[in-house]
């Protein structure tokens, strides 16, 4: 049997500066809504988020289906990269990149402020 390399066994990723770290705008927004999306390749929601102030609502696709229900998702903050360029998935353009982490089984946990904090907070 062959060893499957689990994603916490990884080597870390190369040395960055932190200029390079200050590229990613990382913010907290609020999911208002949460919708099917039973054309992705693997199974996914999309989801519109508030990230308030001059960013404001932003789409993103994501392959949260283990864990989370469609009606458990509005309300909940999440945090994502705001500044990629907008990305084309399906029929479905995603503004922005949720952010998670794997569980034992490699399924999506989001990644959330551990209080309620204001909507367009920057990661620092």
């Amino acid at each position: 049997m062959s060893h499957v390399l689990h994603p916490a066994d990884a080597p870390p990723e190369p040395l960055i500066g932190f200029d390079d770290w200050l590229k990613a705008d990382v913010r907290v927004g609020t999911i208002v809504e949460a919708l099917p999306f039973p054309e992705a390749r693997k199974p996914s929601y999309k989801l519109v988020i508030d990230f308030g102030g001059t960013i404001g609502r932003r789409k993103s696709s994501a392959q949260i289906t283990r864990h989370y229900g469609l009606a458990d998702l509005p309300g909940r903050q999440v945090m994502a990269v705001v500044n990629f360029p907008p990305r084309q998935i399906g029929k479905y353009m995603s503004d922005v990149l949720t952010l998670g982490v794997p569980d034992a089984d490699g399924e999506v946990v989001l990644l959330h402020p551990s209080q309620a904090v204001p909507n367009g907070g920057r990661l620092f």
